[in-house]
């Protein structure tokens, strides 16, 4: 039994496990400190020292993120020493930073506007140097403004969890910056575009690279027909944005939302999530009777495929030829759809609305450019909904369009880590075995980075993995190459938790993201949804009999690999 260490924070009697730090020993007496270096699984510094408090046996202020709890220590969290401490901090820092808040991507979102304000700062007090860099736009995905940046690290711990390193801070003292080696631009990195390091930073110094104004134009073109689909988590997250409880299934509102910024149609796009695993279980099914490479990894996660490209080339043989669900939706509305409503593909303008940076990536391939002209993130949908003075709270939940509205609670599992493989599983093993019947794997679920099964399978045994952030997608490749493990099939997600943690999620007030477990909750979502669904085998969906009776043949049909699957090529970087 850990032993419990008792003391008082601003006079609360506080009981916490020896080895806390006074940052979550507040917590528990609901008391917050405010941070901004801090962030619960990514960032422990203690640098940017908005979190000092007063506490017995220390002879200053000390930061409570990383300071431990003591036995019979007294906490003083909002004496005036701590406050004049913090606001000071707040106005050295806004010292020599970029003050455009109304044209920033996070204004009313921003950590540090939000600090500033509660602590009543004189912005103007201390005034810095001029030291003006260049905005980093250089990939499809992120921009980087480090004129805004307030070196909290954050975004290098990220990175550096992912196990990419991509970026790291540069040059000294009142000169230092964040950027990639040689103060080269991010494209030149082995940044995949996971876009964690947007999510995790606490100003406006990262952003996803907008698309917005190229969707707006679209809408405005009237020889142009708009085509929105949204990705399985986007339903779990959006409501986030217009203040409701982080979980919440919003996929009704969504969809009316949406319709009223009127394009010509709103798909799901877990139909084509469904149509991912069709493909992608004849594909296992075919590799484990022929002996082709073994194991297959997942291909639906853009950057977790560049970091095979880059890192593993030698392991590209092992990725499944499928394209991403959301390449997947754009290639049927350019071929299928098009086709059956006599409409000129080129004058199709495709939307897709994902929680993630890569997928913008993904767009601008080149074997796959113009399956989807743009990406744009929940939060990118968010501020659109918000522009067009859309009420979303106020909104009547409304359906998809058909045919793209028959979809089933396997594609909608996509969204959170473990789901693809559940998914691919029920249908695999009932491809395998007509009389298999299991729909629930739940060795699959939960948030753990690395889950492992076995499964005995009309006389296969099919052994299963699935990793969540690509350090832990690292380890599995590490021990495959040693021969420590043996799998047939591995589903890798680059972000912790899968999509539901994307980078292109909404960005929540650090107060929520460290007290509340945003994975757990979004993917519960989802798993509500599947187990509410009538259907939850995507062979079983009426659209997958309709597109394959209709125009594809059959899985993995010589139609099919023309349309739903690709190649990859290594991509070395320096």
């Amino acid at each position: 039994m850990q032993k419990m260490i008792n003391l008082k924070i601003n006079g609360i009697p506080v009981s916490i496990e020896e080895g806390s730090t006074i940052l979550q020993a507040a917590r528990k007496a609901h008391i917050e400190i405010p941070t901004l270096c801090f962030l619960k699984d990514v960032s422990r510094m203690g640098s940017c020292r908005m979190c000092v408090v007063e506490a017995t046996g220390a002879r200053g202020l000390v930061a409570a993120c990383v300071y431990p709890v003591a036995e019979g220590m007294e906490v003083r969290t909002n004496t005036d020493k701590c406050r004049q401490s913090r606001k000071m901090t707040l106005e050295l820092i806004l010292s020599k930073h970029k003050k455009k808040c109304l044209s920033c991507e996070r204004n009313h979102s921003c950590e540090l506007q939000r600090l500033s304000l509660g602590y009543s700062v004189d912005e103007d007090r201390f005034k810095g140097e001029d030291y003006v860099l260049p905005i980093d736009d250089s990939t499809p995905y992120i921009v980087r403004d480090n004129d805004k940046c307030i070196n909290c690290m954050r975004c290098v711990n990220a990175c550096k969890k992912q196990g990419i390193q991509a970026i790291g801070p540069i040059d000294r003292g009142f000169n230092v910056h964040i950027g990639s080696a040689f103060d080269r631009p991010l494209v030149d990195s082995p940044c995949v575009g996971c876009g964690q390091c947007v999510v995790d930073c606490p100003v406006g110094a990262l952003s996803e690279k907008s698309n917005v104004d190229e969707v707006w134009n679209a809408l405005s073109d009237t020889t142009k027909k708009v085509i929105f689909f949204t990705a399985p988590s986007v339903r779990a997250t959006l409501g986030e944005a217009f203040d409701m409880p982080v979980g919440t299934n919003v996929e009704g509102k969504m969809i009316a939302a949406i319709r009223r910024l009127h394009p010509d149609a709103v798909f799901n796009m877990d139909v084509t999530a469904d149509l991912t695993i069709m493909e992608e279980a004849s594909e296992l099914i075919n590799r484990i009777k022929t002996n082709k490479p073994m194991p297959m990894f997942t291909s639906c996660c853009p950057a977790w495929v560049k970091f095979v490209e880059q890192s593993y080339p030698e392991m590209i043989p092992h990725l499944s030829t499928c394209k991403s669900p959301q390449q997947m939706f754009g290639a049927l509305l350019k071929t299928y759809w098009a086709e059956k409503n006599g409409i000129n593909p080129k004058n199709l303008f495709v939307v897709s609305v994902i929680p993630c940076t890569a997928k913008k990536y993904e767009c601008s391939r080149e074997e796959m450019k113009g399956d989807v002209d743009v990406a744009i993130t929940t939060r990118e949908l968010a501020r659109m909904i918000k522009t067009a003075g859309i009420k979303f709270n106020e909104l009547e939940d409304e359906e998809f369009d058909n045919p793209f509205a028959y979809a089933t609670g396997a594609g909608a599992i996509f969204g959170a880590t473990g789901g693809v493989m559940e998914a691919a599983l029920r249908t695999a093993a009932h491809m395998l075995d007509g009389k298999f019947e299991v729909l629930d794997f739940f060795a699959m679920r939960g948030s753990n980075p690395i889950k492992e099964a076995t499964y005995l399978v009309a006389g296969h045994t099919i052994k299963v993995a699935v990793a969540s952030g690509l350090d832990n997608a690292k380890k599995i490749i590490e021990n495959i190459k040693s021969g420590k493990k043996k799998y047939d099939f591995i589903e890798i997600m680059s972000c912790p938790g899968g999509c539901v943690n994307g980078g292109g999620q909404p960005t929540l007030p650090d107060s929520v993201r460290n007290s509340v477990e945003l994975k757990e909750a979004r993917a519960k979502a989802l798993y509500n949804a599947d187990a509410k669904n009538e259907i939850r085998r995507s062979q079983d969906s009426p659209a997958m009999d309709i597109l394959y009776d209709d125009y594809l043949g059959f899985p993995n049909s010589h139609k099919a690999h023309q349309i739903l699957h690709t190649t990859y090529k290594a991509d070395k970087k320096i």
